[in-house]
């Protein structure tokens, strides 16, 4: 074999190499993608079918029942509901009227948690769960006051400081 033939087998060995190892970081990185949705979008069935995605907004209240390590409640977003089933223990700061992000997958209608995570402080929401409260309140659709006090938490310099935006 001349070398320059050498050359472009190497070359191209290489070139199929780089291919190989793209591909499987971007199927590895495809399968670990997780959405988030609010409880509206959920309900118009905007969710991937059969896909694990993260549910996120404001524990109802009065709506936590146990039943052993076995926990269901409802998760809104002021403007639509989506009953949860969890399994195992919850965080110590899951409480009803607080936020709460829950990751699964939605069965018969029903969501079907996997990992349920409570916001940290009384200033925390996660990002997606105000924006879709955000939009909700935009949309003229707020029902509870409490809901909307918890947006005026999230990214809102202004409400850090004290002072009305």
């Amino acid at each position: 074999m001349k070398p320059r033939h050498k050359r472009l087998a190497i070359a191209g060995g290489v070139l199929v190499a780089v291919g190989a190892v793209s591909a499987l970081v971007l199927s590895a990185f495809e399968s670990n993608l997780v959405f988030f949705y609010s409880p509206s979008q959920v309900v118009a069935k905007e969710v991937p079918d059969g896909r694990t995605f993260r549910l996120g907004g404001m524990v109802e209240e009065g709506s936590v029942r146990r039943e052993g390590v076995k926990v269901n409640f409802v998760v809104t977003d002021t403007v639509q509901k989506v009953p949860v089933t969890y399994e195992g223990i919850l965080p110590d700061l899951f409480k009803e009227g607080k936020g709460v992000v829950a990751q699964g997958t939605v069965q018969a209608g029903v969501f079907q948690a996997r990992e349920v995570l409570a916001k940290h402080d009384e200033n925390y929401m996660p990002p997606e769960a105000a924006e879709a409260l955000k939009r909700a309140k935009e949309g003229g659709q707020m029902q509870s006051s409490q809901a909307g006090q918890a947006v005026g938490q999230t990214a809102d310099k202004s409400v850090y400081k004290g002072t009305q935006p």
